[in-house]
């Protein structure tokens, strides 16, 4: 169990945006949102899995739509909430604890907002363990629980609660209306047991961003190398050790909102050991494949981030501008985000990436050291690599 104050909402909000890989919405909006909130009404409390009961009544909450749109409509700060309640009287029963749909940005906060205005806990995990742009593309999904039904409302009040033949489905419709309350709402999907949590969750990536907020903070602070911060924090938890992918200064954003996507790609040219090369990444809210010179070097599940070069911060899609001094970062994902009825909801595929998913750790092995295991009879990669 950890309180989580000012101070934690902050490091929090920090970190998270690193796990983002540049979606989940405009971090700072959810952290004033969330710093707000706990000012209002105290601290949140942060539960391990394993504290909780396995008959609780867990409701997830979460934005959804395109993180540019998040900067133009900043939230009044209640519609979660509000969904939150459409959602419990839909099932009859008051939630026990809430939780995180994914480890990015806004979405790592909105159950902050959430918790201290209800006094309802936060469960430390989420259903992606970084962010992806769909409904379906979560671990609770994967794993059989049905994000149907869902509830839904804008900012201006507007409200409804839908229920699909699946979580594709759920995806499509949703989606449509969020387009239509302007391209961004706030949604409380994926009601499940405290037992499923347990089951189907990522576990602990919510401390794991408290963690990294802080250390890379007080790296700065005490004016050592976040960067290297970054690396040592990660090293030898469910994710694995981050690794610099590139560093350089962005030449070009291409960059649209199109179906309630923030959807381009990202121009990076190379500096110090990396001058003469170029960087690409493609990015649908979150960042999906970096390659160098055409040759690809990360992709989706595992985790690519670009961050400030000084300070170590990320930069989210919205927010990338030429001329920004950038160091790219891969992160390996945990090991329940790779099973093969996982990659079919977010290996590279889906996203119409030409290339199959090689772990992070597979493709820089002079960075990791030998592989513990290959993959295994059911295709299984088991993290991570050790020097």
């Amino acid at each position: 169990m950890i309180k989580v104050g000012l101070s934690e909402m902050r490091d929090i909000a920090s970190g998270a945006a690193i796990l983002g890989t540049g979606g989940g919405g405009d971090p700072y909006i959810g952290k004033l949102m969330a710093l707000t909130a706990i000012r209002n009404h105290g601290p949140v409390t942060l539960l391990d899995p394993t504290e909780v009961p396995d008959d609780w009544f867990v409701v997830p909450t979460a934005m959804m739509g395109a993180p540019t749109v998040l900067i133009e409509r900043i939230p009044r700060g209640d519609e979660a909430v509000a969904s939150l309640r459409l959602l419990e009287k839909y099932h009859g029963r008051k939630a026990d604890a809430t939780m995180p749909i994914e480890a990015g940005g806004v979405n790592s906060t909105i159950p902050f907002v959430v918790a201290a205005k209800t006094g309802l806990p936060v469960i430390d995990g989420d259903g992606m363990g970084r962010a992806f742009p769909e409904l379906q593309m979560e671990t609770f999904s994967v794993y059989g629980i049905p994000g149907s039904p869902i509830a839904i409302h804008d900012e201006r009040g507007n409200s409804a609660v839908l229920n699909a033949v699946d979580n594709f489905a759920l995806e499509w419709l949703a989606r449509g209306l969020t387009i239509k309350m302007g391209g961004s709402s706030h949604i409380a999907e994926y009601a499940m047991s405290g037992k499923e949590v347990k089951r189907t969750a990522v576990r602990n990536c919510v401390s794991l961003v408290l963690k990294i907020g802080r250390t890379i903070r007080e790296a700065a602070e005490k004016k050592e190398s976040p960067l290297e911060a970054l690396m040592r924090v990660t090293e030898g938890t469910n994710y694995g050790k981050a690794i610099p992918l590139f560093k350089g200064k962005i030449l070009d954003v291409e960059r649209r909102t199109t179906a309630g996507f923030a959807v381009g790609k990202t121009t990076i040219e190379g500096l110090d050991e990396y001058s003469g090369k170029t960087m690409t990444i493609r990015f649908q809210n979150e960042n999906l494949m970096a390659a160098v010179d055409g040759e690809v070097v990360a992709t989706v599940p595992d985790l690519i981030s670009i961050l400030d070069t000084e300070s170590a911060q990320a930069i989210t899609t919205e927010g990338l501008r030429y001329g920004f001094r950038v160091t790219v970062v891969g992160i390996p994902t945990p090991e329940i985000m790779r099973t093969p009825e996982a990659l079919k909801v977010w290996g590279p595929r889906y996203f119409n990436l030409e290339t199959d998913y090689i772990p992070l750790e597979l493709r820089h092995p002079a960075f990791y050291g030998k592989a513990k295991l290959s993959p295994d009879k059911e295709g299984k990669y088991r993290p991570h690599l050790t020097s």
